[in-house]
C-alpha cells in the first residue's frame, strides 16, 4: 500500500487543468480536496481508500435494538400504520 500524505486542496479550475498530475498523485496515495469558491465539493482519493470504506458493515451489532420500537402491542401498531394507506 502506498504511503499516505496530507490532503491537498485545489480549486475546481486548477484541478481540471492539472487532472493528470492529480491522478498520478492519487496512485501514490495522495488525496486531493477540490473546492469551488472556497467550499469543498469533491474529493479525489486513492482507489484503495475508496474501496476500503465502501464495504457493507455487519448488521449483527444492531441485533435487538428494535425492542420497544412498536410499543407494547406491535400487532396493533402495524395495523394502525397499514390503515394510514386507506385514508
Amino acid at each position: 500500500m502506498a504511503k499516505r500524505e496530507r490532503t491537498i486542496r485545489k480549486g475546481a479550475e486548477e484541478a481540471r487543468n492539472r487532472l493528470p498530475e492529480l491522478l498520478d498523485a492519487a496512485e501514490k496515495g495522495q488525496a486531493t480536496l477540490i473546492t469551488r469558491h472556497g467550499r469543498a465539493v469533491a474529493a479525489l482519493i486513492p482507489a484503495d481508500t475508496y474501496h476500503a470504506g465502501s464495504g457493507q458493515k455487519s448488521l449483527l451489532p444492531l441485533a435487538g435494538s428494535g425492542r420497544g420500537l412498536w410499543g407494547r402491542n406491535s400487532t396493533a401498531a402495524i395495523a394502525r400504520m397499514r390503515g394510514e394507506w386507506d385514508r
